[in-house]
């Protein structure tokens, strides 16, 4: 499993799994956040460096108010639950997008748990919420431009300005729920990342399936465009440049 050091997951199927039960949705997204504590705590025991959870998007405005509200309530409950387990376990805790748009006292409660866990080394765990790709990419280039108006922009550059560039790229992209799409979440960073989509619905979802989920995709060869498997994205880019440097000074020779 080593090879898998970030793990991100759109944690789907909440609203219809309550819907076979004959329950509201609010019902699912209940029972599915009683599901992130034990991923959390996998992902930690597993070694992984970083884990990022897809817990509401710039799209999810849409959805009727009484469920975008117990959504800000369950993150804050989750919070106020969870904050001394995630100090105690050295993990440290960040919430990416558009959070100046949520309540004042969500706001608080954030920063304070990202706050505490300002130093801590272990798994870097991401709450994505009020999210989007697109715009945290637009986001990153403007604070470029506005900061180096004449310079051009490198790939390094943009990198530098996610909102979690410390996580690096995802490794495994896992969505629950069975539909088969990225849904805007990390378009930047999940350029080599492998896709893993799963019927199973988010409530659903166990520490096992996710075990052995890693395990699967472990055992696929990533060859970052290349012929054969390299050690890591880097590597590839590095001997990419250096195979173009070499065809080029012999064709221009």
């Amino acid at each position: 499993m080593s090879q898998i050091k970030h793990v991100a997951i759109i944690m789907d199927g909440n609203g219809r799994w309550a819907n076979q039960r004959i329950r509201p949705r609010i019902w699912g997204h209940v029972r599915g956040s009683a599901v992130v504590s034990d991923i959390v705590q996998s992902a930690d025991e597993l070694g992984l460096k970083a884990l990022t959870l897809y817990a509401f998007s710039t799209e999810n405005w849409s959805r009727p108010f009484e469920e975008v509200s117990i959504l800000f309530r369950l993150l804050s409950k989750f919070l106020l639950k969870e904050k001394q387990r995630i100090v105690f376990n050295n993990i440290k805790f960040k919430v990416i997008g558009e959070i100046q748009n949520l309540p004042a006292e969500t706001i608080s409660l954030i920063k304070e748990v990202e706050d505490l866990t300002t130093n801590a080394t272990g798994l870097n765990l991401t709450f994505a919420f009020n999210y989007g790709g697109r715009a945290e990419i637009v986001r990153a280039i403007n604070i470029f431009h506005a900061s180096h108006p004449e310079k051009e922009m490198t790939e390094s550059d943009l990198t530098s300005l996610m909102y979690r560039p410390e996580t690096g790229d995802v490794d495994l992209m896992i969505r629950t729920g069975g539909d088969q799409r990225i849904s805007n979440f990390l378009l930047w960073q999940m350029a080599y990342g492998e896709l893993y989509f799963t019927p199973t619905k988010w409530p659903d979802f166990t520490v096992g399936e996710m075990r052995k989920i890693i395990q699967n995709v472990s055992s696929r060869e990533r060859r970052y465009g290349n012929v054969s498997a390299q050690n890591g994205l880097g590597d590839s880019k590095d001997s990419a440049e250096v195979n173009k440097a070499s065809f080029l000074k012999g064709i221009n020779s």
